[in-house]
């Protein structure tokens, strides 16, 4: 396993599990002291900048929902597998909004009750994490899913 995300450090956010994920605001640079991701999701209404480590964009539009919910599900799985042995960051303009909104249905991956994923975002990442009603609505339908569709440990 490659050096973990440091839990102490602003915008990490450690899981019931212990999967650590960085979040972060494109606008606010990089630390010049600590690690760089390894993958990185990013939230955007267009493409995200260059970057030196492996990428996904998603079509995430500022204040808004991914534009293609199946395939948000499919890459937040992806990155929540990933991080077991990789740094991923989660990340979109501001750091605050579809961030958030990313970190909480990662939660919600992970095992906390949906109509707790905000709060627990909220109380270990960002207390303004996750800006819009419809952003809420989005993390508790995300963890709709059948047992049996939930990813596995």
């Amino acid at each position: 396993m490659r050096e973990a995300w440091d839990a102490r450090d602003a915008g990490v956010l450690r899981l019931p599990s212990g999967l650590l994920f960085r979040g972060r605001g494109l606008r606010r640079p990089l630390s010049a002291d600590g690690p760089l991701p390894t993958y990185g999701v990013y939230l955007l209404g267009g493409p995200p900048p260059q970057l030196a480590w492996e990428t996904r964009w998603l079509r995430w539009p500022d204040f808004r929902l991914p534009a293609d919910r199946t395939e948000a599900r499919t890459v937040l799985t992806d990155a929540w597998h990933r991080a077991r042995t990789e740094r991923v960051e989660i990340a979109c303009a501001g750091g605050r909004g579809r961030t958030g909104t990313a970190l909480a249905c990662l939660a919600v991956l992970d095992g906390v009750p949906p109509r707790d994923a905000v709060a627990y975002v909220r109380a270990h990442y960002d207390r303004h994490a996750v800006e819009t009603p419809w952003q809420r609505r989005y993390v508790r339908r995300f963890g709709q899913l059948s047992d049996s569709a939930r990813p596995e440990a």
